[in-house]
């Protein structure tokens, strides 16, 4: 396909000129969205082939490290060195528009930004990342970073989150995880096991009573980890209530009102708190669920409609969809798409070329759950929800080796290789283990 030419106009916009309304564009590849998901496709298309004209649309001139959020929050990392100069990642052969995207016209092949340009594509990928909805706990816009009121999904909260559990001097902690899917589905836990670990410390864990409240009815999906983690709960004397859905911070009378499945049906609790981490509901951004590209019913309502193997979209076969605000049934996190990034890069040039669609992704993921300092259980696993293990040793056990992993190596990982669009290490790993080339 003939490379789309640029003109003087279109660099002018994709440098995040705002003044008024700019000329409508057309790019070969438009990728929405410019996190770990955008950024890793786009420069991998583009180590295939540096030909493709590709436009990113992306709002943030800063890029944030979001794993390492938790460590700030556990006092072992500076939020300074999550954050880093989007210009700086955005891959050299690519045009960046630095815009919202306000709606599609997916029948006409067209992206509109809130300023009200049109951008034609030939072939779209969406994966602007998750809407964190705040406003759906009522009390905690107002709450949050007073109070003890904290959250670690916010590059703003996590800093106060390490303030308050340094701090600490006893009482009732509560870690909340909602009845939605949210990205990174073990930070909830992370922060607790941290937190009861700088308590023990502190010598103040034994006047404080640490509990766990989840809307679902087990610790983690699949098995095999939920057990291992059922035991660091017993380990740590942590109580947990299950079918508990935080719906409101009452910060005037420190009370957290959750809603509580039962038999019977539901019935509202409170519970005082000293100190709050909330992780808060979550879906896709809005100018998804609003669109044609959107599941429209059912458990997936309002995610990016694709084909779980192929991440095609079912209906426009010119789409396709990685990371957190895609259909996918698997844990949302930046180890999923660097497995998703290669699926998505095969079957997209595939398509370009008019072959056979092969690739398939099989929902592998991967969750680093740190279950305190120095202890981190490396839970990865597929659609199948069983264990994956990268390495050559028993995945479902605490390891130093793994917070190693955790603390030092994977943010470096991220930031020079991932985002380079290099391929998954873990695959090589895979590889020689197979072959029994490691012990």
């Amino acid at each position: 396909m003939q490379k789309t030419s640029r003109t003087t106009q279109q660099k002018e916009v994709a440098s995040g000129d705002f003044q008024g309304i700019q000329p409508n564009l057309h790019h070969q590849i438009v990728v929405v969205g410019g996190g770990a998901a955008g950024i890793t496709v786009a420069a991998q298309l583009l180590n295939k082939n540096k030909n493709l004209d590709i436009a990113i649309i992306e709002p943030s001139d800063k890029h944030y490290y979001q794993p390492a959020w938790t460590l700030v929050a556990g006092g072992r990392y500076k939020i300074g060195d999550t954050v880093k100069n989007q210009k700086d990642y955005i891959p050299a052969n690519a045009s960046w528009i630095q815009a919202y995207v306000a709606e599609f016209e997916a029948d006409n092949n067209i992206v509109i930004t809130r300023e009200g340009q049109r951008i034609n594509y030939d072939y779209l990928i969406v994966c602007p990342g998750i809407q964190i909805d705040w406003d759906l706990i009522k009390g905690l816009p107002e709450a949050l970073g007073n109070g003890g009121v904290t959250s670690n999904y916010s590059q703003s909260y996590a800093p106060y989150t390490w303030e308050n559990i340094k701090n600490f001097q006893g009482g009732t902690a509560l870690f909340t995880f909602p009845e939605t899917p949210i990205k990174c589905g073990g930070a909830p836990q992370k922060i607790m096991y941290m937190a009861d670990d700088i308590f023990r410390q502190k010598g103040v864990r034994g006047k404080t009573k640490i509990i766990f409240c989840t809307a679902k009815d087990k610790m983690f999906a699949v098995p095999e980890y939920c057990r291992s983690l059922e035991m660091v709960i017993k380990r740590k004397d942590i109580e947990v209530k299950f079918q508990h859905n935080l719906k409101e911070i009452r910060s005037e009378t420190k009370e957290a009102i959750f809603e509580v499945s039962s038999k019977e049906g539901l019935e509202e609790t409170s519970i005082k708190y000293d100190l709050i981490h909330v992780a808060p509901p979550m879906s896709a951004p809005n100018f998804i669920k609003q669109s044609q590209l959107a599941i429209e019913s059912g458990s997936s309502k309002g995610w990016v409609n694709v084909d779980r193997k192929t991440l095609q979209h079912n209906i426009y076969p010119n789409v396709f969809s990685l990371g957190d605000a895609s259909s996918l049934p698997t844990s949302k996190t930046a180890a999923a798409i660097r497995k998703q990034a290669p699926v998505v890069v095969e079957n997209l040039l595939a398509l370009i070329e008019s072959t056979e669609i092969n690739a398939e992704y099989n929902g592998y993921t991967c969750c680093p759950l740190i279950t305190g300092f120095g202890k981190t259980i490396m839970a990865e696993f597929d659609y199948d929800k069983k264990p994956t293990s990268t390495f050559p040793f028993d995945p479902k056990k605490e390891r130093y080796s793994m917070w190693l992993m955790k603390r030092h190596v994977l943010p470096w990982v991220y930031w020079r290789r991932m985002l380079k669009g290099k391929p998954f290490e873990g695959d090589v790993l895979k590889f020689l283990k197979k072959n029994n080339y490691t012990q």
